[in-house]
């Protein structure tokens, strides 16, 4: 079902974002500069920049050792034992995991989505003392909405990849010129090539915080925000904050969960008595995550550096700790190959490895939990417009009935047939018409 709410801002004003941003973006595209992956890790650099306020050019270059060293460490693995068991419920499966990381040591080629992700405008800027890395991909179309859109864990730009040209050139993809957003998709700090927090305090409100004011500078007065996983949660802690210019959002893993219905989650409780069919479904699945699902989680919101350790050293570690999220998250019965191709997963692992990132990304859940809340618990957001889109094989299909007690304003809310955590990169042509239809009565 959806729900739509029709808000009149008028045409006018669409067309003077689009120009501002155009006038605003434009005057710093221009500024040389460059940034390369340095030995170890990547260093973003950068020449000529508006003092700190800057926006400069970003280019992606990993060097050729970089990729030798892994091809090396690959082929240096340590193999564990096969798992005693005939499924997933000791963890990834050798035999889906061994090939995967044979296939990354001989015919897996980084330089293919480098280039891919060159393509893109690429840019760096510094807020609050960090580099923030995004790609900003503005429409061919007057009007535009301009769209914040954030990725989550374990995750990248790499997972929007396929909705960038449906959402910014919506005629050539079977939309209508009135559907074009231009497109902001940052890296989150810690992720990728944003810069590495060194202090605490770069938690989920400070990112959305941060996202903002990203947006402010490309010359952004009025916008909305989209995102599943850590996306989402950014997504709702704006909407929280509701800056000035915020228009709406859309998340694809809404924080719904009521707090009477958390206390029988941590205990492990069986469905508690008067939950309607829909929830008692919701729940059953938060049960399973809690209970079956949470170690991942448990590790890095309390020992991020130990893992970390683990994820720094061996690209394999790595492989198998990420591999087993895309098992579990995707739309696909525990084989995410039929949902997404070999190349599709070492891009993502890969661009964690490049980074050296393993172990930064992981405090994202330490800042998380230090913060308080959980990834599901409901999130008041009493006027401004909120969409969300549940997919079915979401680590929780949030029922309507928790949206509805915890947002003041739906604006969309739909169930789809097919696809999973990582929504974008599952399923993007369904995503990029939820998104559509959810901001249309914001334009």
């Amino acid at each position: 079902m959806s729900t739509t709410e029709t808000t009149d801002h008028g045409p006018g004003r669409r067309r003077f974002l689009g120009l501002a941003a155009g006038v605003a973006a434009g005057a710093q595209i221009g500024l040389p500069g460059q940034a390369r992956a340095a030995t170890g890790g990547t260093t973003a650099t950068g020449t000529a920049a508006h003092g700190g306020a800057g926006v400069r050019p970003f280019r992606i270059k990993v060097p050729q050792r970089d990729l030798a060293d892994l091809r090396r460490r690959l082929r240096a693995t340590r193999w564990p034992d096969e798992e005693t068991v005939g499924d997933r419920s000791q963890g990834a499966q050798l035999a889906k995991l061994r090939p995967l990381v044979e296939y990354w040591g001989t015919g897996y080629s980084w330089r293919r989505i480098e280039a891919r992700l060159n393509a893109l405008p690429q840019f760096i800027t510094e807020v609050d003392g960090l580099d923030i890395q995004f790609a900003h991909i503005r429409s061919p179309h007057s009007g535009a909405l301009p769209l914040l859109m954030t990725h989550g864990w374990p995750g990248s730009i790499i997972e929007l990849l396929k909705v960038i040209d449906p959402l910014t050139n919506p005629t050539a993809h079977g939309g209508r010129a009135e559907d074009a957003f231009h497109l902001v998709l940052p890296t989150m700090p810690g992720y990728g090539f944003s810069g590495k927090p060194t202090a605490v305090g770069w938690n989920p409100a400070h990112m959305a915080s941060a996202f903002h004011t990203l947006m402010l500078r490309l010359g952004y007065p009025e916008y909305v925000s989209q995102g599943g996983d850590w996306g989402a949660i950014i997504s709702e802690l704006l909407a929280v904050q509701q800056p000035k210019g915020l228009l709406g959002i859309h998340v694809n893993m809404p924080g719904t969960v009521p707090k009477d219905v958390l206390r029988h989650l941590r205990n492990f409780d069986p469905a508690p008595a008067g939950l309607s069919a829909r929830e008692k479904i919701a729940y059953d699945r938060l049960l399973h995550f809690y209970r079956d699902g949470f170690g991942y989680a448990a590790m890095m919101n309390q020992s991020p550096q130990t893992i970390g350790y683990a994820l720094a050293d061996s690209p394999v570690a790595m492989a198998a700790y990420y591999y087993d999220k895309f098992a579990e998250w995707t739309d696909s019965g525990g084989e995410p190959e039929k949902v997404l191709t070999r190349d599709e997963m070492l891009d993502a692992i890969s661009l964690y490895w490049l980074t050296n990132t393993g172990t930064s990304s992981s405090r994202s859940y330490w800042e998380g939990a230090q913060a308080g809340g959980g990834p599901f618990d409901a999130v008041a957001i009493p006027s401004l417009p909120v969409a969300v889109t549940v997919f079915p094989a979401e680590i929780y299909r949030a029922p309507l009935s928790w949206g509805e007690r915890t947002f003041g304003n739906i604006i969309h809310w739909n169930e789809v047939d097919k696809g999973g955590h990582f929504a974008a990169w599952e399923q993007p042509q369904l995503l990029t018409q939820e998104v559509r239809a959810a901001f249309r009565s914001l334009r």
